[in-house]
């Protein structure tokens, strides 16, 4: 299976994109074929890695180029110890409040820890991984940035990746990943707010409610929603027998609170 089906065709494409930032005119990646790797551990015995699309780096070290046509070509591996509040963020495609709010929105360290010690996955990795929002050369996320990030994930022994977009652009990139790091053995799911780029791209295994870009795991300092997002994301995992797309029940649930007025 190749990551980007008629490589060719969208490199030409993409060659002949004017570079809009709204993205006008974008070759979207279209992808007819997807490939499923097995989850081989319960959760509860998963070495869980983290992979975000929020375009976070640590304050002091180099951020994400935004200026290239193509986009940033690397990406930032980031202890769990790191607090929020030593995080900044380099990005042009989504609004950065809600993740500066509350981090948790887009990089859910917190609530991950909190399945740690409840015993619902096994651990969060050590470290985890954060990746540009905004990289327009697909060929560059499938040539470059997925192949080193498989590397990584085998090197920390990581059973299964939990990927999350923070933009629509970031939704096709996340994609891409995650059909490369599946290709290399390891099992993956995608939170997805945005359904038609999701479908386009067909990452392994997917997620998706009607979120926002910038709060793709759910509203700040909401965290009973934010952990509803990802029980219902992590525990699909074990239930995919075959590539897909699968809608969340969290607005439903969420409707039902606020009709109590619980919320």
């Amino acid at each position: 299976m190749e990551i980007i089906e008629n490589p060719d065709k969208y490199s030409k494409r993409f060659s002949a994109w004017h570079g809009d930032e709204r993205l006008n005119g974008y070759p979207w990646i279209e992808n007819i074929n997807s490939q499923l790797t097995p989850l081989k551990r319960a959760l509860p015995m998963l070495n869980l890695g983290l992979i975000s699309l929020a375009g976070a780096y640590i304050n002091g070290t180099e951020a994400f180029d935004l200026e290239s046509r193509d986009g940033d070509s690397g990406f930032h591996e980031i202890p769990v110890e790191v607090g929020a509040s030593d995080l900044r963020y380099a990005v042009k495609d989504y609004d950065t409040k809600d993740v500066e709010l509350d981090r948790n929105v887009q990089i859910p360290i917190e609530r991950l820890l909190e399945y740690q010690a409840n015993s619902v996955i096994g651990r969060l990795n050590d470290v985890w991984w954060s990746i540009s929002s905004w990289t327009p050369n697909a060929q560059i996320a499938a040539d470059e940035i997925a192949p080193m990030l498989s590397e990584r994930l085998e090197r920390y022994e990581v059973n299964a990746a939990l990927i999350i977009p923070a933009s629509h652009l970031g939704h096709q990139t996340a994609g891409i990943i995650a059909r490369s790091i599946e290709m290399n053995g390891i099992p993956t799911v995608t939170i997805a707010v945005n359904k038609l780029t999701a479908e386009r791209v067909r990452p392994p295994r997917t997620t998706y409610y009607d979120g926002e870009f910038g709060a793709v795991v759910g509203a700040p300092n909401f965290p009973e929603f934010q952990l509803r997002v990802l029980d219902q994301t992590l525990r699909s995992m074990e239930t995919f027998d075959q590539p897909g797309i699968r809608r969340m029940t969290v607005e439903l649930q969420s409707k039902v609170e606020a009709a109590r007025g619980e919320r």
